[in-house]
């Protein structure tokens, strides 16, 4: 194993500036670990030379310490010193924003006009709803839920205010569903959100500084969202293929040295052909040239050495294009970012919908380091309606989301969670999971022969295998606003591409679970007739 050079100071703090001299130290040796220049496993000198490098007496400096093992990115061994452990999501807990700023300034940004209108009329029983990204009412189980409300109303005795983090029944049993996707993990490790979107908020005013950036493959569900942009944070997109993100274009995206597109490529090898690109030639480079403005080549302000930026991804069944990552891109994904040390968001929701080979591994699995914060919810599968979600990171994280969640809504509610429990530990879900996995394959196999039948020469688009979307590119250009405005006035209610993309794309987002295949057949005629 190569020696860890001896860790270099040769910085003094300011006594005559307002931060107390413990907090100049906690932040300057939080940028040296951040950076790389203090890697992790270097340990640290002495609380002796550490009090004569700052200049500072020895209780300074222990309380220093003791404040970044607090935060899990230091831990003292008996004999053998204080050594450093940790350089991504734990670091960026000590300079948190304060939620309390955020509530008094009132920063919810408005959806833009499109959105706005699909959120609207996706409640009007008249509008078929081809692009929608909800599961059709009619598969809901229902021997399964009248068989559950019977239980609880045998067995639950109060409804009083949960644990912030959640219940420990419900914890317990996400943390053994979790297996399924590849992810040992405790209990203690599972934050209850009130459905994945939640988590994404408390995410984004806990961990997360205003003006940092979060990057996300072009096109991205969270391109529609205003959740990251209203905590005041910036949008990167990276373009993908037909394996999931481009890694090589992410290192440009970043200004990452060593990492390119032509090393992503031949380090695939002939047993990993890419598919063909979402977004290619002139536009890919639009969005990388668009997105490394924004980032700046030497990255961004802030804490992580990536310059505040961090990964949101949905490496399987993504939304909007139904790519499922594959599982060589998830290991390279993993690696750049380990060495990048940038954080990664990592969104499951259609993760348990995979209906096409096994369920691939999540990309906590590969996770060696706390780097990845995985999103689960239950909206996808099982009931929009009953609010529930969780994450699964860090038990330090997991403390400092659920004190952000009690000044949210003090805790996920009770029988919600209490219901979803049931279903995972009786059994019920993982049956329930098999008969709508036959039934969104079936509707997706009968959605592709009605592309054949009404698009072919005239668009292309993916074949998914798993969750609800098609993503349908026209060859020709197609004027989406009016296309929108003209089915609308049919009564079909699309999901144009670009309120998921960085620009234009001339794209549909379609979905097989909302409508029966003979329901998709007719909408989907109204809009070929438009086109």
């Amino acid at each position: 194993m190569a020696r860890i050079a001896p860790l270099h100071i040769d910085w003094k703090p300011d006594r005559t500036a307002d931060r107390p001299v413990t907090g100049q130290i906690v932040d300057f040796m939080c940028e040296r670990i951040a950076s790389g220049a203090w890697p992790i496993g270097a340990r640290l000198p002495s609380q002796r030379a550490l009090s004569e490098a700052f200049g500072v007496n020895r209780s300074t400096v222990i309380a220093a310490i003791e404040e970044l093992a607090d935060y899990g990115i230091v831990e003292g061994r008996h004999g053998a010193g204080t050594r450093i452990i940790s350089n991504t999501w734990l670091l960026m807990l000590s300079g948190a924003p304060d939620w309390a700023d955020y509530v008094s300034s009132g920063f919810f940004k408005a959806n833009n006009d499109t959105i706005q209108a699909i959120n609207r009329y996706e409640f009007d029983p008249t509008k078929t709803r081809l692009g929608t990204g909800e599961l059709d009412p009619r598969l809901f189980p229902r021997r399964m839920w009248r068989r559950v409300a019977h239980e609880a109303a045998e067995e639950i005795d109060a409804l009083g205010y949960p644990p912030p983090e959640g219940l420990d029944v419900l914890r317990e049993a996400i943390a053994v569903h979790m297996r399924d996707w590849g992810v040992e993990c405790r209990p203690e490790q599972v934050l209850i959100s009130s459905g994945a979107l939640q988590g994404l908020q408390m995410i984004s005013v806990s961990l997360l500084s205003s003006g940092s950036t979060v990057v996300a493959e072009a096109p991205s569900y969270i391109k529609s969202l205003q959740v990251f942009q209203s905590a005041g944070m910036k949008l990167a997109g990276v373009p993908m293929d037909g394996q999931g993100i481009d890694v090589g274009a992410l290192g440009e995206v970043l200004g990452w040295s060593g990492v390119s597109g032509r090393a992503v490529s031949s380090s695939l090898g002939s047993s990993g052909v890419a598919g063909p690109a979402i977004v290619s030639g002139a536009a890919a480079s639009a969005v990388s040239v668009r997105a490394s403005s924004q980032v700046g080549r030497t990255g961004v302000s802030g804490r992580s050495a990536s310059g505040g930026a961090v990964l949101y991804t949905i490496p399987t069944n993504h939304n909007p294009t139904g790519i499922t990552m594959s599982a060589q891109r998830r290991r390279m994904l993993i690696d750049a970012c380990v060495a990048g040390r940038l954080p990664i968001i990592e969104d499951c929701a259609y993760q348990d919908l995979v209906f096409d080979g096994d369920v691939p591994p999540s990309l906590k699995t590969f996770d060696d380091t706390g780097m990845v914060i995985t999103v689960g919810s239950a909206s996808k599968a099982l009931a929009p309606g009953l609010r529930i979600g969780w994450i699964v990171a860090d038990e330090r994280i997991v403390h400092r989301l659920a004190d952000v969640k009690m000044q949210m809504d003090y805790g996920a509610g009770t029988l919600n969670q209490w219901v979803f429990a049931r279903f995972l530990t009786s059994g019920m879900y993982a049956e329930y999971l098999e008969t709508l996995r036959g039934e969104l394959r079936r509707r997706r196999d009968a959605a592709l022969e009605t592309l054949d039948r009404l698009f072919a020469g005239r668009a292309h688009w993916n074949t998914p295998g798993g969750g609800f979307y098609i993503w349908l590119t026209f060859d020709e250009p197609v004027r989406m606003g009016r296309l929108f405005q003209r089915a609308l006035e049919r009564g079909v209610l699309l999901n144009p591409g670009d309120i998921y993309d960085f620009e234009s794309d001339n794209a549909l987002r379609l979905s097989y679970a909302y409508t029966t295949p003979e329901e998709f057949a007719r909408a989907a005629a109204v809009v070929a007739a438009l086109v």
